[in-house]
């Protein structure tokens, strides 16, 4: 954790544990001064966070000492131990970071040919990468796929007979983009674009239109989350090149994320438009013809997606029951494999209630969202809380709204 980080851990513990209400009562220039020795001995409550967040069982261990001495090298001994807690280090004589015990000595070695086992193997490794972002986010095992995504990517180099070679493009472009969308998830922007701009060139040299397009979908989506959704449509239309190639479910995929940029654009009736042609493919779609990769996008999604793109125009008060009624069924469609997307669709429905209907209501579905959120690490649904906050701040005398407010800071503070 930065020092930041850690003040927000043991703000958020202060306030659900202690008498204290003020929202900030530690900040990371006091943080510094505890790693630095300054001070020796925190008051109580903050002692009583720090030990809980870093897991230390007593105020020993974090290298706090009562101020009972006066020899120079105390402030020395109490930042090591300080450090050594706050870095998951044993304290002790023979105190050793846990880290050093997981060094590598025997790297994984590379093989000299490449079949279709391995192949699979990478496939499947993509799947339940894939899998495990969309049921808890991408913060929790971001590096890990990223270590797999550089190994796999060794086997590029590898002998591999030419029958099966598109293959293995295709299967290390897959693996690709699922840590670049990970990444995305994580806001690692500048990770997520270069791990996205790999998996395209899998993609191109394996002519698998369904990954390019799938990809430039996702880097779509990106550039619109990151406001630049000129950009998004742009990666949109060269998704959308010989289109004729793709699946109905890909094309009403790719028109949902051109819907959500000519939203952000303000351009209304090309985002009614584009979003009917959507509905009209997606009422095509055959689960059985699409790539693995596609097996999210069902009903629940299309209608969470669709209804993302007419959030933006609903927050302007046009279209708002389309829009609500669109991310309800999402919302209620969403199966538990697909959390984060119904915790999202959630939050969204809620802002946009709080802001155009029932606030209480609002607090309702918040809270229901803020539950569905459970375990998922996403910063983009953080954000999204964030957002619902401050929409349903106005609305604080509320007992569920002011409610929602309090469990959402508790949330956002430990994201």
């Amino acid at each position: 954790m930065s020092r930041t980080e850690l003040a927000e851990q043991v703000n958020a513990w202060i306030y659900a544990n202690t008498e204290r209400r003020r929202v900030v009562v530690l900040d990371a220039n006091y943080v510094g001064k505890l790693e630095r020795g300054i001070v020796k001995w925190p008051q109580d409550d903050y002692r009583a966070a720090l030990r809980a967040v870093l897991g230390a069982r007593t105020d020993t261990d974090l290298g706090f000492r009562r101020p009972t001495r006066s020899l120079a090298t105390v402030a020395n001994v109490d930042r090591k131990d300080f450090l050594r807690a706050a870095l998951g280090v044993t304290v002790g004589a023979a105190a050793r970071p846990l880290v050093d015990l997981l060094k590598t000595h025997e790297p994984v070695p590379v093989p000299s040919f490449v079949g279709p086992t391995e192949i699979q193997g990478i496939r499947q490794t993509a799947l339940v990468f894939g899998t495990w972002d969309h049921t808890y986010g991408g913060g929790l095992v971001r590096e890990a796929v990223a270590a797999q995504l550089r190994y796999s990517a060794q086997l590029l180099n590898a002998r591999c007979a030419e029958r099966h070679r598109n293959n293995l493009y295709s299967a290390v472009g897959y693996l690709g983009h699922t840590a670049g969308f990970m990444a995305f998830d994580a806001y690692a922007h500048d990770d997520a674009r270069s791990m996205f701009q790999f998996a395209l060139a899998c993609a191109e040299e394996a002519t698998d239109w369904h990954l390019r397009a799938k990809i430039l979908s996702s880097m779509a989506r990106q550039a619109i989350w990151c406001g630049d959704p000129d950009d998004g449509l742009t990666l949109v239309e060269l998704a959308m090149v010989r289109a004729d190639r793709l699946t109905p479910t890909e094309r009403a995929m790719v028109l949902s994320a051109r819907a959500r940029a000519l939203a952000k654009l303000r351009r209304t009736q090309e985002t009614l438009t584009t979003i009917g042609m959507a509905d009209e493919e997606f009422s095509h779609a055959e689960p059985a013809n699409d790539p693995d990769w596609m097996r999210y996008y069902d009903a629940a999604q299309h209608r969470g997606d669709t209804g993302h793109a007419l959030w933006d125009i609903a927050m302007t008060g046009k279209f708002v029951s389309e829009a609500t009624e669109r991310l309800a069924q999402a919302v209620a469609g969403h199966t538990d494999a697909y959390a984060r997307s119904r915790a999202i669709s959630g939050i969204k429905l809620a802002s946009l209630t709080m802001a155009a209907g029932d606030p209480d209501e609002a607090g309702v579905i918040g809270q229901r969202a803020l539950t569905s959120a459970g375990k998922i690490r996403s910063r983009r649904a953080a954000d999204d809380l964030r957002q619902l906050r401050s929409l349903a701040a106005p609305h604080d005398r509320i007992d569920e709204v002011a409610a929602l407010c309090h469990a959402i800071g508790q949330r956002v503070a430990n994201a």
